[in-house]
């Protein structure tokens, strides 16, 4: 049992609030609780147990979504072709890399992606081999090396168009192979150690407790503005890490450091207007349609 201190704290706080918005919208967990994590664990001690926990996640997310397996497999297959050697080859990385340059290559990577998914970036996108292939590598590396992949794996589905039922269901395919080829790649490189097995403890009752909560609370709640939130907190806390990281790493000094957090939610707080300006243009344009068919 790790002892409770006030990190320990922090990290069930964090990896509860997660698994509630994974509960919620299919995928967030690691998203929301590495770029939070990450200021107290290295991600040598923090992605074995954060693995261990997503395989559990993911296959239950994947059972509760089977109906949309069979309209969507056909489009998976070739990510997790890509997957293998792009997990081995992040696995590899993480084993050897100094733990501060993976800290800011795990912040410079994924805060654009929170970006692009906060302006509601769309480009038709074709579910081919030439395509889904080589991503499928990068996510590898990018998901074994931080445990994250929920951003660019749901920007590729919303391009192509997937409804509901079947993002949700290739989205869970995907995760549980990645998760599940991470956490044998991990274990052959024998980064399973004992601080990681620690973090379980914390861990396990906050996925207990805050997915079925979520998977709950969001048939009370708009789904997309519930997920808008939960990215503008998600960048804010990137922006964060992010600054903190370039001062470890003495690549800027503190007070420039800082600026980059700022500009961060500088640019949110925009595209979070205009995402609710947006939102609440439409709403007005469907009640008076609303309000003419009831009349009719």
């Amino acid at each position: 049992m790790p002892e409770f201190d006030a990190s320990i704290w922090f990290l069930a706080a964090t990896t509860c609030f997660a698994a509630f918005v994974n509960g919620a919208i299919g995928y967030g967990f690691s998203s929301l609780t590495v770029p939070l994590a990450l200021v107290f664990y290295t991600n040598r001690i923090l992605n074995p147990a954060i693995v261990t926990v997503e395989v559990f996640v993911n296959v239950y997310v994947l059972l509760i979504n089977l109906k949309g397996v069979p309209a969507v497999w056909r489009r998976v297959f070739p990510i997790l072709v890509g997957l293998l050697p792009g997990i081995a080859l992040g696995g590899y990385a993480l084993a050897s890399l100094q733990p501060g340059w993976i800290k800011f290559a795990t912040y410079t990577i994924i805060l654009p992606l929170i970006l692009l998914q906060a302006a509601g970036w769309r480009r038709p996108i074709e579910a081919s081999w030439l395509i889904s292939l080589p991503f499928g590598s990068m996510l590898g590396i990018l998901y074994s090396v931080t445990t994250i992949s929920g951003p660019p794996l749901a920007m590729l589905f919303n391009n192509q168009g997937l409804v509901k039922n079947e993002f949700r269901a290739g989205l869970a395919l995907v995760r549980v192979a990645e998760s599940s080829v991470t956490a044998f790649v991990y274990y052959r490189l024998g980064l399973f150690i004992s601080e990681s097995g620690s973090l379980l403890h914390v861990l396990i009752p906050s996925v207990v407790l805050g997915i079925p909560l979520g998977s709950y609370v969001i048939r009370q709640l708009d789904p997309e503005i519930f997920r808008r939130i939960c990215m503008s907190f998600d960048a804010w806390i990137v922006g964060f890490g992010l600054s903190r990281v370039l001062i470890e790493l003495n690549l800027v000094q503190s007070a420039w450091a800082y600026s980059v957090m700022a500009t961060t939610i500088l640019i949110d707080l925009w595209l979070l207007y205009s995402f609710l300006t947006t939102r609440r243009s439409s709403w007005s344009e469907r009640r008076p349609r609303q309000g003419a068919g009831i009349s009719a």
